[in-house]
């Protein structure tokens, strides 16, 4: 066991403090495509059934009206938050009739990115604000790649760990500089490690060819069946350079080795004009084309893996309420869709990131360099590409290790803390998972990116006629049972809910859009001066 580990959970037993980390919050937010019942990608709007996109608090939709995302509450019970999940998909497949949901990362069958539509979130300035984005993210990297689905892991630690830790460590500050310390800690050895993760969660080894349509790609893909490219030893094309490509992004500098730090890369890149970006212009013939011509047109643009968060007031940036109310908690952003859950992820899933998580807070975690964290992105393309491959090799330290041995190490180190997590929340399920994951990592066909490849090749399958079986079956199972947690009223209520504050903010505009932009990207440089 890492002597870090050992020591800091040593130091939490002696001083009685082991079940202070009983209370850790999830919460998940999963995309999913709808899609007609021949697999392709429905052109309907959002369903005024669902309430409104711009403010339900459960079901609103990504980059375009036909790609959903589910939100649940933060919650500290596990399997309250997964039945939350399901009652959410039960709901929305009710109201969707003959559509579907597409049950994989990589989009279903698209004949053209222009089919794709933009999310469309009504007249209030906010809501136009949240389109525009979307017309720039359209404009700057396709639409194609804003179809790719994934799913988010919100994660925190109770307050009760925090003041329990905090003196352990020898920490005199104040609590909330600590925890917003710890949690970039956190982040730095998650970066360290986020290959681990793909490896074991990656399940996206094939995609549909009409991705790559007029494009070029390096890869040197496998055809199968009619229209299926794959790489044989893929774990997560959806975390490839196919996906979320931009090349003014890998220049720059947002590091993680404390808040200000983060804060000052982030703000950077937000008002740091773009050469590219300024030859789309930012109005054109009186329409506008995109938010800002900078190399980010808000944070949110930033793709990393892994975000440090803060809940944000009405309006306010995200960089904003970093800076002033510190971090709140994480956002696991490198997960693909689970295929093989009807809701794209398992209760099994949640808990080995509780155990990995915990682990990347626990062990020591230096100061990431800027080259360190380009060594920590090529692994993780490595095993993005190749992860199933024999004696694969990764860098650690500046030296070659096989991918094998790191891991077995890390699975060594981690099995305390499933021990710890067991005996806090009186269960056997945090070993029982770190049991389940081990043997995906002896047998790479165990993986679900090996199962689904190892479908495909025997059955002779394309992946989007096996991605619609699953589609069906997901639909008829969640169909034919009863909600869990929520009531169809609930829903029901929810719906005209948003539907009525959505109007009210509409109403309540006084700015013209132009006004409205203005005020908000200067709120950047006072909150951050401040």
């Amino acid at each position: 066991m890492s002597s870090s580990i050992s020591q800091r959970l040593a130091a939490l037993q002696q001083a009685g403090q082991q079940h202070s980390i009983k209370g850790i919050k999830r919460g998940i937010e999963r995309e999913t495509l709808r899609v007609n019942q021949d697999g392709s990608l429905a052109q309907t709007p959002h369903p005024v059934a669902l309430g409104s996109a711009l403010t339900h608090p459960w079901i609103t939709t990504d980059f375009s009206e036909s790609l959903l995302e589910f939100i649940t509450p933060a919650s500290a019970d596990l399997e309250l938050t997964l039945a939350q999940l399901t009652d959410i998909h039960r709901f929305t497949l009710k109201k969707l009739q003959l559509e579907r949901l597409w049950p994989a990362s990589m989009p279903c069958y698209i004949t053209d990115q222009h089919q794709i539509p933009l999310a469309q979130y009504g007249t209030s300035n906010v809501g136009k604000m949240k389109t525009l984005y979307r017309q720039g993210l359209k404009n700057r990297y396709g639409s194609m790649m804003q179809a790719i689905s994934g799913v988010h892991f919100n994660f925190s630690l109770p307050q009760s760990f925090w003041q329990a830790y905090q003196p352990l460590v020898g920490d005199n500050g104040s609590l909330q500089d600590f925890v917003s310390e710890q949690y970039l800690a956190l982040i730095r050895n998650y970066k360290r490690y986020a290959w681990l993760i793909v490896y074991l969660f990656g399940a996206s080894p094939a995609m549909c060819q009409s991705f790559l349509e007029g494009r070029q790609s390096r890869y040197s893909f496998q055809k199968l069946g009619k229209g299926t490219l794959y790489l044989p030893y893929a774990t997560s094309l959806r975390m490839s350079d196919l996906g979320y490509t931009n090349s003014a992004q890998s220049s720059l500098n947002i590091t993680y080795n404390s808040l200000p730090e983060y804060i000052a890369g982030l703000h950077a890149a937000v008002t740091q004009p773009s050469s590219e970006y300024q030859n789309i212009g930012v109005k054109v013939d009186g329409e506008f084309q995109q938010l800002n011509s900078n190399v980010l047109q808000i944070e949110n643009e930033f793709y990393s893996t892994i975000r440090p968060k803060r809940t944000t007031e009405s309006g306010e940036r995200p960089t904003c309420a970093l800076s002033k109310r510190g971090v709140e908690y994480i956002e696991v952003r490198a997960l693909d869709v689970n295929p093989f859950s009807s809701i794209g992820i398992t209760a099994e899933q949640m808990r080995f990131l509780d155990i990995f998580l915990v682990y990347c807070l626990l062990e020591q975690s230096p100061d990431l360099s800027a080259r360190e964290q380009q060594v920590t992105e090529q692994n993780l393309k490595k095993v993005v590409t190749d992860g199933r491959r024999h004696n694969l090799e990764l860098i650690q330290d500046g030296q070659p290790r096989l991918m094998q041995d790191w891991a077995e190490q890390l699975f060594a180190d981690m099995m305390p803390i499933a021990k710890w997590l067991d005996e806090v929340y009186q269960s056997d399920r945090y070993q029982a998972a770190m049991r389940q994951y081990y043997l995906s990592l002896l047998d790479p066909a165990q993986t679900p990116s090996g199962k689904i490849l190892n479908h495909l090749l025997s059955s002779r399958q394309d992946n989007g006629h096996y991605m619609r079986e699953l589609a069906e079956t997901y639909r008829a199972q969640l169909l034919a049972e009863s909600y869990q947690v929520y009531t169809e009223e609930d829903f029901v209520s929810a719906a005209i809910t948003s539907l009525t504050k959505q109007q009210q903010i509409e109403a309540a505009d006084t700015l013209s859009f132009e006004q409205y932009l203005a005020e908000y990207f200067a709120e950047v440089p006072a909150c951050t001066q401040a």
